[in-house]
């Protein structure tokens, strides 16, 4: 694998999110991780996961420069495949804890708020949240069911529209995260806890948890056509790529 590493402890797997300086989200990683979690799940050695990523970003988001150059059939079968792994992880029946060790916007956030218990790096530079609509990507149904489950319907309807991406403490009190610990805490506390919930029975475990977000996977739309047509519509829009293309120029420049 290029873009992620998969680590085996006693009872769980680390999948470390290791794609270049700061972890943009691309279709090989999509990929990868998609093949990574069908493992994971068909694993019976495998009782539960901690997702991961390298120190300062868990992801920062899209590949934006990358996902600028994809023709159509490309861009159909990236936003296809991101957002059947989305619904793939939200649906994963083991314990997932999200080790964050710094920034997580806009797709690292997507990855995040699948984990039953997210742990983030502390700093003021640090920041989580869906911000689509500041980036100019359209956010689908999925996505916003996630976030309301996890912030509420009011927070998530607000933060969303605003393109908010939320620190630390804020991400905290409003209770998109679990734990706001030291950079070098953030896995020690994630394994932690995943060592916590493998203590429970498993079948106990895994049934409560398919409980607990019973209204939310009931909400989950696996045949989104209609919210891939419209991200697709507006992704060639001739208004949406002007402002693509000056933010893609703007990221080369950095």
């Amino acid at each position: 694998m290029k873009t992620i590493q998969l680590e085996k402890r006693e009872r769980y797997t680390i999948v470390q999110l290791n794609r270049g300086k700061v972890n943009a989200i691309n279709h090989a990683m999509v990929k990868e991780l998609t093949m990574a979690f069908i493992e994971l799940q068909q694993d019976d050695a495998v009782e539960g996961v901690i997702l991961t990523g390298i120190p300062h970003f868990f992801s920062a988001g899209l590949d934006v420069i990358e996902l600028y150059g994809y023709n159509e059939t490309e861009i159909k079968a990236f936003f296809t495949d991101f957002g059947a792994l989305h619904i793939q992880m939200a649906r994963f029946p083991k314990p997932l804890v999200c080790a964050i060790p710094g920034y997580a916007p806009a797709g690292g956030c997507v990855f995040a708020i699948t984990a039953d218990y997210r742990i983030m790096a502390e700093g003021e530079k640090y920041t989580i949240g869906l911000n689509e609509v500041a980036v100019n990507i359209q956010i689908s149904n999925n996505l916003i069911h996630a976030y309301s489950f996890w912030i509420g319907a009011g927070k998530a309807h607000e933060y969303i529209l605003d393109g908010k991406l939320l620190n630390g403490r804020e991400a905290l009190e409003c209770g998109l995260i679990n734990q706001l610990v030291s950079l070098e805490e953030v896995l020690p506390a994630a394994e932690k806890k995943i060592q916590q919930f493998l203590r429970a029975d498993t079948a106990i475990l895994r049934n409560t948890k398919q409980k607990l977000r019973s209204t939310w996977l009931g909400s989950l739309e696996s045949d989104a056509s209609k919210d891939l047509g419209e991200a697709i519509e507006l992704w060639w829009s001739p208004r949406i790529r002007t402002k693509m293309k000056a933010f893609v120029e703007g990221l080369q420049k950095k």
